[in-house]
């Protein structure tokens, strides 16, 4: 169905404008009232705003140029490179620096549609990018770059099915901020900071509290690798999952779990260095690798989830106190003496259960946003082999109506 689409370079179809940096210098001028844009900007479709603001005079003694409002933004200079590409619509005047240009369309193209078109042509336009300093994107591959171009009445409609899609998936992100939120904040509404105790809650030391067991790594490695019993290590956590630990990417054999801390589904663990103060409930029987401490033989007084959140919560603390080393680590010791609120436990449970519905809802909203992504995209390859057709609008309308329901 391609064939059905002309196809042009993008140099034919806009204007295509750079940016820069005004003097450093001159702090006077970052005192002005323009959005100086640069990639650290770019995290949103329509870019209204920066963090850095310039005068009219550094526009005018620098490389930098006023951009209209209703350009394609487009990073071409940033590590982001290797794996984003960052596009942007500005809706107000704007100026910008040289790790960036801005796409002008001419009369028979669609800001909205073009920067649709370069999301759809990110995986090329980042195979092209080259390692320098910064990964960049030559200036010809944006200019040789091929464009479907529909009518123009095309193009403004498949940008508008598209913006109903997209919305969709923010909202789907915003419901997911939600479920967090509420987890975290429910916590901390019932109990307070669990370090600073504003509700003066009795403390015990967590050694007191449960048993604390340092996980260990069979060496050499290799020659225990490719087992079938878990080796849980820190990169097994999923940052879709504020609560459980499902999988793991390696294995050991039986020989290298007795060399090492063996759990039984339902173990809490906490990570004692790299991605320090982070804790997690095992699904799976698996042994910990020694970025892990183990807790357990839990007293009755604890609920496990509650002390998972308080443990999470606590990570600033954590991160003070933890020695200074190659890395930080916090060790058994240090985690023995750890002053632990200890509210009543039925008010523990009383959490557990607001938990475990966050963490419900959170999962529901990951499903309904891979299904919504999964849509996305189709509807982007179809709209770009020119077989976006009514159905398909319909389909992404009724689903943009639903969506007000979930």
């Amino acid at each position: 169905m391609t064939e059905r689409l002309e196809r042009r370079p993008l140099g034919s179809l806009v204007k295509i404008t750079g940016g820069g940096t005004p003097s450093k210098g001159r702090p006077e001028y970052y005192q002005g009232d323009v959005p100086w844009v640069t990639p650290k900007d770019m995290k949103s479709w329509d870019i209204t705003d920066a963090q850095d603001h310039i005068t009219e005079e550094a526009i005018a003694h620098s490389a930098t140029k006023l951009i209209e409002p209703g350009s394609v933004l487009l990073v071409i200079r940033s590590g982001i490179l290797k794996h984003t590409l960052p596009v942007g619509i500005n809706r107000v005047p704007v100026a910008i620096n040289q790790d960036m240009k801005a796409l002008r369309c001419g009369p028979g193209l669609d800001p909205d549609y073009l920067a649709r078109a370069l999301q759809w042509s990110a995986p090329r336009i980042l195979g092209t990018a080259r390692a320098t300093t910064a990964d960049n994107i030559a200036l010809d591959v944006v200019r040789r770059l091929e464009v479907p171009v529909p009518p123009l009445a095309e193009q403004r409609r498949i940008a508008a099915i598209l913006d109903k899609a997209d919305a969709i998936r923010r909202k789907r992100q915003q419901a997911l901020t939600f479920a967090d939120d509420l987890h975290w904040s429910a916590f901390l509404e019932m109990f307070g900071d669990p370090v600073t105790n504003p509700m003066a809650w009795p403390t015990v030391r967590l050694g007191m509290l449960c048993r604390i067991r340092r996980g260990a790594s069979p060496r050499p490695i290799n020659e225990y690798l490719g087992g079938t019993v878990p080796w849980i290590k820190i990169g097994d956590i999923s940052v879709d999952d504020p609560i459980y630990i499902t999988d793991t990417a390696e294995h050991v054999t039986e020989a290298g779990a007795s060399k090492s801390v063996l759990l039984e589904p339902g173990a809490l663990i906490f990570s004692n260095s790299g991605s320090l103060g982070l804790a997690r409930i095992l699904r799976i029987k698996g042994c910990i690798h020694d970025g892990w401490l183990s807790l357990d033989d839990l007293s009755p007084l604890l609920d496990k989830v509650f002390l998972l959140a308080l443990l999470n919560l606590s990570t600033g603390h954590f991160l003070k106190i933890a020695p200074q080393g190659t890395q930080k680590n916090l060790n058994t010791g240090i985690m023995r003496s750890f002053a632990t609120i200890l509210p009543p436990r039925p008010l523990q449970e009383r959490f557990d259960l607001l938990a475990s519905n966050a963490r419900s809802l959170r999962m529901h909203v990951l499903e309904a946003r891979a299904a919504q992504e999964t849509l996305f995209g189709s509807l982007v390859q179809r709209a770009f082999r020119g077989d976006l057709t009514s159905a398909v609008a319909a389909q992404a309308t009724g689903t943009h109506q639903g969506a007000g329901h979930a």
